[in-house]
């Protein structure tokens, strides 16, 4: 198999077989992020998907559900993609659904109705690493769009009848800010209709801006209680029905939750956390974590 550079898949991606689309990421901007730092963006040539594709047929000529690789591999174009989802059934018959990274920046370019048919081609799962709801926040974090493009480009994904996940950073915004950032999140999240939200906490990672700009006093972190509670009201304020997933490493305490039924369960769950741990103890995880994965 033809892989080149970082390989990343999210977790909930573990049992999808796993072949290159791209490597590096197309913005590589964002100020937490030092995943693909020093690695050009490359689309996987068709000839190499290709042979991938082969291979993989020799091994696993059932896979059903592929993961396609890269940051956000989602940025080709609309011909492009198009001609890598069909491609896949010439080697995997059995293939029902392709998924892949994408930004919100990504999804502007397409047309609903060029939506519609890379669904009916089988792409369908995009993991959109949000981080935020909140234009500060996404200022901050140099995503490069607002809240609204938010909105604007996942009800072109809903209208055609593509799921999608979402990632929501607590931390993210600073110490202070995570009650704007959790109701500011929480409100535009609300009027879409992710699948699921995965919920990471901020790491300050070597490499990244955001650690530059804490060293220079430009950035305060967020603490580890206040981060707690900007889930509670994160939670408290979504108003949708979603599996969420506080699960990752990055979180201090693990949770799960379907929502709203496990609303107040959850709430409380953290409420105890917070009551009965330190915020020293808390700090000193933290420090010790060295990756995400």
């Amino acid at each position: 198999m033809n892989f080149t550079g970082r390989t990343w898949r999210p977790p909930y991606e573990a049992s999808s077989f796993i072949i290159q689309a791209a490597s590096g990421c197309t913005y590589n901007k964002c100020r937490f992020c030092s995943l693909y730092k020093g690695e050009c963006y490359r689309m996987s040539p068709l000839s190499e998907w290709e042979e991938d594709l082969q291979e993989l047929s020799l091994y696993h000529p059932n896979a059903r559900r592929i993961f396609w690789t890269g940051a956000n591999p989602f940025a080709m174009s609309y011909e492009n993609l198009k001609a890598r989802a069909l491609s896949v059934y010439d080697y995997l018959k059995e293939c029902q659904t392709m998924a892949m990274f994408a930004s919100i920046r990504d999804i502007k370019p397409k047309k609903v109705k060029q939506l519609r048919t890379l669904r009916s081609l089988g792409i369908n799962g995009l993991s959109i690493g949000t981080e935020s709801g909140d234009d500060y926040t996404l200022c901050l974090a140099d995503k490069g769009y607002t809240a609204k493009d938010i909105i604007d480009q996942c009800r072109k994904l809903d209208e055609a009848g593509i799921e999608y996940y979402f990632v929501y950073m607590t931390g993210l915004a600073g110490k202070g800010n995570g009650y704007q950032n959790a109701v500011n999140s929480a409100k535009v999240f609300s009027k879409v209709n992710p699948r699921f939200i995965s919920v990471d906490s901020l790491t300050l990672f070597e490499d990244t801006e955001l650690l530059e700009m804490a060293e220079r006093g430009e950035f305060v972190p967020a603490g580890e209680k206040e981060r707690i509670e900007e889930l509670q009201v994160f939670i408290q304020n979504l108003r949708l029905k979603v599996h969420l997933f506080a699960d990752s490493i990055s979180n201090f305490y693990p949770v799960t939750a379907y929502l709203p039924r496990d609303k107040e369960l959850v709430i409380g769950e953290l409420q105890n956390i917070m009551d009965t741990v330190s915020e020293e103890e808390m700090l000193a995880y933290r420090r010790n974590l060295k990756a995400l994965g």
